[in-house]
């Protein structure tokens, strides 16, 4: 899988990534799993024609390991549909999609103030 991650967190880190995914991500309903939404404009054509399967997501999972103290946050660079596991329109990222993704990552770095 193709990721951005942040390793090594401290138990502050994580509270503030925590809240910080809650109000600018969707909680998915596994525990530790949000969802960043793609605006529409910065679909690829994978995605093209398959506004069914939208909307289209990047998965971000906030990893809480309390037996070796690794917590850590992992940025997918998936591009996934919302409601079709299966479908042709989940593709790996493309620049602009990425850029969009690495723009929601550093705006969760500046305001968190984690050391990554």
């Amino acid at each position: 899988m193709r990721q951005i991650a942040i390793n090594e967190l401290s138990g502050e880190e994580v509270k503030s990534i925590e809240e910080y995914l809650k109000t600018n991500a969707t909680p998915a309903a596994l525990e530790g799993m949000y969802w960043v939404p793609m605006p529409e404009d910065i679909w690829a054509e994978a995605q093209e024609g398959h506004g069914d399967c939208g909307p289209f997501v990047f998965a971000v999972e906030l990893v809480r390991n309390t037996v070796a103290s690794e917590d850590s946050v992992v940025f997918e660079l998936l591009v996934r549909s919302s409601s079709n596991l299966h479908c042709s329109c989940t593709s790996y990222a493309t620049a602009s999609q990425r850029q969009y993704l690495l723009d929601f990552f550093d705006a969760m770095v500046l305001e968190t103030k984690i050391k990554a």
